[in-house]
């Protein structure tokens, strides 16, 4: 099996991910016409991690996103369930392991959003870039994001979404659906796992819908800022402290 289904198994995705590993951040810069940096600079101001905090990275692939966290004093753990995306990421990073730090402070850790390998209330800020809408149930995945966040701790969730504007909503569909697989082709070492991308966005919840999400899982004052007319969304959210 070379792509996932819109069942989203977890060896499925995770196995995907691992043959995509080696040319993945290229694809993206491609596919993306160089959006991908841009929102990776406004996920990155949205978490604002300063000087000691600790932040965790979720769907961190090769580690691309955590860099930006490292940038501003924060420690931070780049964790992913796809082993090869991370040990790409460890080895560009100087690490001889996953669980090594390599040059830019950055440990790679390999674990299931559905059941996070860490302790309760340890992260300052818990961010995930474009992998929520790769688990099989988005609201426990959020629910143990909660669980790993101290209270008054933030949330950031980057992820793509629904275009505000009309017409431009219909160009974008056509793209998705008739122009990034065949791009994909030429530039991607598993160009099948973007005809599953261009599925997935397609079925994903809106910015509102996804608000409510991340409300039903225990997450307060939620927000959202559009992205390149919505094609990306930055959902903001904080954990409750024991007086709320």
């Amino acid at each position: 099996m070379t792509r996932a289904s819109l069942d989203k198994r977890p060896h499925e995705v995770a196995a995907m991910f691992d043959r995509t590993a080696r040319r993945y951040d290229l694809v993206n810069d491609v596919l993306s016409l160089g959006q991908d940096r841009l929102w990776r600079r406004a996920t990155a101001a949205a978490v604002d991690a300063g000087p000691g905090e600790l932040v965790l990275d979720l769907a961190a692939g090769t580690g691309t996103s955590t860099d930006a966290f490292t940038g501003l004093g924060a420690r931070a753990i780049a964790c992913d369930f796809s082993l090869g995306m991370l040990r790409t990421g460890a080895a560009r990073h100087g690490g001889s392991g996953l669980s090594g730090e390599g040059e830019q402070r950055v440990t790679f850790v390999g674990g299931d959003a559905l059941k996070l390998p860490f302790a309760d209330e340890v992260f300052d800020a818990v961010t995930i870039s474009f992998g929520l809408r790769n688990v099989n149930d988005t609201v426990d995945a959020l629910r143990e994001m909660l669980r790993v966040t101290r209270p008054g701790g933030r949330l950031v969730v980057c992820e793509f979404s629904r275009p505000t504007v009309k017409p431009f909503e219909l160009v974008y569909s056509q793209y998705l659906m008739k122009l990034l697989p065949p791009v994909a082709r030429v530039v991607s070492s598993n160009p099948d796992s973007y005809e599953y991308l261009a599925e997935s966005i397609r079925a994903w919840p809106d910015q509102p819908a996804l608000a409510r999400l991340l409300q039903q899982a225990g997450w307060r004052s939620v927000a959202w800022r559009n992205l390149s007319l919505g094609i990306v969304a930055l959902h903001r959210a904080i954990k409750p402290t024991a007086a709320e």
